[in-house]
C-alpha cells in the first residue's frame, strides 16, 4: 500500500482492492499544474467537506474514472448536482461505516465549518479511519483540535494524515497534542503552504515532532510513501 500526495489535503491512496482519492484540489493549486487530473483514475473519491480547496476536481475525475463518492449526507446532495449519479454517490453520516472493494470507511469527528461552493449549506465536515487489509489509517481532513481525537486512541492506528498549517486548522503545536490524542506515531502533514496563510517552517515542524517522538512526513507534490 501507499499514499501519494497531490498537494494541499489531496492524497492518493493504493489500497488492497481498490484506489482512493481524498479532497480533489489540484487544477486551481498553482504548486500542482505539473499534475494531469486526466491521469487520476481512483475507484473511490472520498470526501472531507465541500470547500471549494477540497472539492474543485471531483465532477472530472469522477467523470474520468467513475469513481464512487463517498460524503457526508450534504455534501453528497451538492456532489449530485454536479451531475454525478446517484448510484455512484455513497452519503454517509457520522458514526457509520461503509463495506468497500478496499476493506471498510468510518466517518468520524471533524470541527471544521462546512459550505458547498455554491454556499449552499453542506452539512458539517468529517474525518475517516479507513480499514484495508492489516493497516488502519485516519484521514483528519480539515480540523481543529478535539477531544473527540481521544474516542481513536484504542484503534492502534498506522497512520495519520493530519492538517498542520494553522489559520483555517491545527497548526504543528495542536496536531502533535492530536497525534497523542490518536495515539499515532507515524503522521502525514495536510492543509500547508498552499496559500500564504497557511505557510509553515517545515524544518521546524518536523523537529518539533520529532521532539514529541513522532514521525512527521512532508511530501512534495507528486511524491508517494509507502504505508
Amino acid at each position: 500500500m501507499k499514499a501519494t500526495f497531490y498537494g494541499h489535503a489531496t492524497i492518493a491512496l493504493e489500497l488492497e482492492g481498490a484506489n482512493v482519492l481524498f479532497d480533489p484540489f489540484i487544477t486551481p493549486n498553482e504548486q500542482a499544474k505539473h499534475i494531469d487530473i486526466n491521469s487520476l483514475k481512483p475507484d473511490y473519491i472520498i470526501l472531507s467537506h465541500a470547500h471549494e480547496d477540497h472539492v474543485a476536481d471531483v465532477a472530472t475525475i469522477q467523470k474520468n474514472s467513475d469513481a464512487a463518492v463517498i460524503a457526508i449526507v450534504e455534501t453528497a446532495a451538492w456532489v449530485g448536482r454536479q451531475g454525478v449519479s446517484q448510484d455512484k454517490i455513497l452519503a454517509i453520516n457520522f458514526g457509520g461505516t461503509i463495506k468497500t472493494s478496499f476493506g471498510s470507511a468510518k466517518m468520524v469527528y471533524a470541527l471544521h465549518t462546512n459550505a458547498t461552493p455554491d454556499q449552499q449549506y453542506g452539512g458539517v465536515a468529517a474525518g475517516y479511519v479507513i480499514k484495508s487489509g492489516d493497516k488502519k489509517i485516519y484521514f483528519a481532513g480539515d480540523t481543529a483540535l478535539t477531544l473527540e481525537m481521544k474516542l481513536l486512541a484504542d484503534e492502534q492506528l498506522d497512520w495519520a494524515f493530519l492538517p498542520i498549517g494553522d489559520h483555517f486548522t491545527m497548526g504543528v503545536d495542536d496536531a502533535i497534542k492530536a497525534a497523542g490524542f490518536i495515539n499515532c506515531k507515524n503522521i502525514i502533514g495536510i492543509h500547508y503552504n498552499t496559500f500564504p496563510p497557511i505557510k509553515i517552517d517545515e524544518e521546524e515542524a518536523k523537529q518539533k515532532f520529532s521532539a514529541a517522538g513522532l514521525n512527521l512526513h512532508l511530501l512534495s507534490i507528486g511524491d508517494s510513501i509507502e504505508l
